[in-house]
């Protein structure tokens, strides 16, 4: 066998180890599935008195290879790769012997429904393990048992709470909701999972009330779930949450027994335009991350200037990746709100008090700056004023130590003109995040055309050791995410000023796919800040009109700002946007809003200022949430010329 081995111990315990060839991941390819297949019949027939599979990776298993799904030539090939997990698992299942899964690291997808298939799941107790069902972000199920056996094992709330989000649970919650059976240290991860298997306790069954959940009010438990499905996704854009419940609710899980109904089965979900999008924006992400790739930077220590929200929640995600932060501001009462911001992030995340606590000893207020000198990357975060920022970065370059990242967050000056006092003006990169920092996986890397390659390097490490996606962009009037933004809003709000509704305009855009329409985008950055994008944008030479909407003018000269004010184009209440209906969208309609965004995307692609397009989407992606089911902007634009 090339993917698995496996041995006894002297106490008739059975050890498999899967150490997929080649690869850094544990992932299900074709081959590795038919070689657990062998594995279990050899053990089987060894008959011990249990079985403890682990793998040889920093990780459990991450799944099934995407790869395979490339490669399907057609429905049928799709069914029959799913037909073999489905049967390997119901084979491990079906052991006479106990069996648990040693669960390290990443446990998604097939790598979940193979520790489903084990009798008991014990968990290392560390950040890294993480359990989740990503199909759904694929457009696809996991169609080998886990719709099936997850309900029965956790109840059927935590259980489409997994299978319709494709988000991760990690070890501690997974332990609460009765997902894993031990949460253990490193030190006795090995033999915590021979003890348990040896000893083969019971397992806990369901309450009265999950189990009627289960049962007579299964339909009941799909209805809700259905309703809170289609606030966040359309059926015709994402049919695969869909069919996770119908799955559910008609056959229990099982896609064998009806494998040709419309509404659940594996091969409208492989044909669906979706599902080769989804995958197609899967590499790209893959992609991205790839990007750090044969550096070894790895940061330290990092010195953010500026405790606003945006250098705030930096800091934040900085320190709650493991990174010793300092935080300088000009005065204690200017960095207490971002601690406070900072704690209750940790709380939220890490759920545990140890971990929240040592986040925030990593976290140190720094009203002197004397954190810099110490730093391997240093942070300016300030307000946008070309002048202040060369002041600071004066100080800055005169503290830090040779090869630490000189980093601005900028998001409408040209590093250029920031450098242009440096003594050393290949030290600056810009390092550009976006709001709200801790839920915006994109970053860009920008480079000026003095920013030395070994900079931009240390930058792009330095992003995906926080676990973001960096994106390399020239230095260029609003880089990429906000040069394409800007014309599209700006659009938005010419068409306000001519009388069309904020919330028909809104919809339109929600209907097209993207995450939220145009102006609750603008209230939600602030109207202030657009106003000031936008005449940046113009001054700079980006396309936008230097004119700006006089709706816009008028709620900024108000103090009408959105969001965070309460009132901007919408008002708000309990921070939610209060909405009329929307008059009726027709597809002229659409096609004028997002028609700038597109001409833009296509300006960028010719001026270089993204490597390819590729990139290009993948950027707008994950930094502008354009629909993903489109497969990004350019792709979307090739499709639309095949037609």
């Amino acid at each position: 066998m090339q993917h698995w081995r496996w041995e006894k111990d002297l106490q008739d315990l059975a050890w498999l180890t899967f150490d997929k060839q080649g690869a850094s991941t544990n992932t299900f390819s074709r081959q590795a599935l038919q070689e657990l297949d062998a594995a279990l019949e050899e053990i089987g027939r060894s008959a011990p008195k249990g079985l403890v599979i682990r793998s040889a990776k920093d990780s459990f298993i991450a799944g099934a290879d995407v790869e395979e799904f490339t490669r399907f030539v057609s429905p049928e090939e799709a069914l029959s790769f799913v037909r073999l997990g489905w049967d390997v698992f119901q084979k491990l299942k079906d052991l006479p012997f106990p069996s648990t899964a040693m669960v390290n690291g990443y446990c998604m997808g097939g790598g979940l429904e193979l520790a489903l298939a084990c009798r008991y799941r014990v968990a290392l107790d560390e950040p890294k393990t993480r359990f989740a069902f990503p199909e759904v972000m694929l457009g696809i199920l996991p169609a080998w048992h886990g719709v099936q056996w997850l309900p029965k094992l956790i109840g059927s709330a935590a259980a489409m709470d997994l299978l319709l989000t494709g988000k991760p649970v990690d070890a501690q919650r997974a332990k609460r909701m009765g997902l894993v059976d031990q949460t253990v240290p490193l030190r006795i991860f090995e033999n915590a999972a021979r003890l348990l298997t040896l000893a083969a306790p019971s397992a806990k069954g369901l309450s009265f009330s999950q189990r009627l959940l289960l049962g007579p009010c299964r339909a009941l438990v799909v209805s809700q779930a259905r309703k809170q499905v289609a606030k966040k996704a359309r059926r015709e854009h994402y049919p695969a949450p869909y069919a996770i419940l119908e799955l559910w609710r008609k056959y229990d899980g099982d896609p064998f027994i009806n494998p040709a109904d419309p509404s659940c089965s594996i091969n409208m979900l492989f044909e669906h335009p979706t599902t080769k999008n989804l995958i197609r924006v899967f590499f790209l992400q893959e992609r991205m991350k790839s990007l750090a790739k044969g550096s070894d930077f790895a940061a330290q220590h990092v010195h953010v200037v500026g405790a606003g929200v945006m250098g705030g929640d930096i800091a934040a995600i900085c320190a709650m990746r493991g990174i010793t932060v300092t935080l300088q501001d000009t005065a204690p009462e200017r960095l207490a709100p971002a601690m406070k911001r900072a704690a209750k992030l940790f709380q939220r995340r890490l759920r545990d008090p140890l971990r929240v606590r040592d986040a925030m000893d990593r976290l140190i207020p720094d009203v002197s700056g004397a954190g810099a000198a110490k730093a391997d990357v240093i942070i300016e975060a300030i307000f946008e004023n070309l002048e202040a920022k060369q002041q600071l970065f004066a100080k800055l370059e005169a503290a830090a130590k040779p090869g630490a990242v000189l980093a601005s967050n900028t998001s409408s000056l040209k590093l250029a003109d920031i450098s242009a006092k440096f003594k050393d003006p290949s030290r600056l990169v810009g390092i550009h995040f976006f709001n709200p920092v801790p839920q915006m996986m994109l970053v860009e890397v920008i480079s000026s055309a003095k920013t030395s390659q070994d900079m931009a390097s240390k930058a792009t490490a330095f992003v995906r050791q926080i676990d973001k996606l960096p994106l390399p962009v020239k230095d260029a009037p609003g880089f990429l995410v906000n040069r394409v933004l800007g014309p599209y809003m700006q659009n938005a709000f010419r068409m306000l000023d001519e009388g069309v509704k904020p919330e028909t305009i809104d919809a339109a855009m929600e209907a097209f796919g993207m995450p939220m329409g145009p102006i609750e985008l603008a209230d939600t950055v602030g109207l202030d800040i657009c106003l000031h994008a936008g005449k940046q944008l113009a001054k700079k030479g980006a396309a936008g009109d230097a004119e700006a909407p006089q709706i816009l003018l008028n709620k900024v000269a108000l103090g009408q700002l959105g969001r965070k004010t309460g009132q901007g184009i919408y008002r708000y209440e309990n921070n939610k946007p209060v909405k009329s209906q929307p008059g009726i969208s027709t597809p002229e309609l659409v096609s004028n809003l997002v028609q700038p965004y597109l001409d833009e995307v296509q300006a960028v692609l010719a001026e270089g200022i993204v490597p390819d397009a590729e990139l290009i989407d993948a950027g707008l992606i994950f930094g502008t949430g354009f629909a993903p089911f489109r497969g990004g902007p350019l792709h979307y634009l090739a499709e639309q010329k095949k037609k």
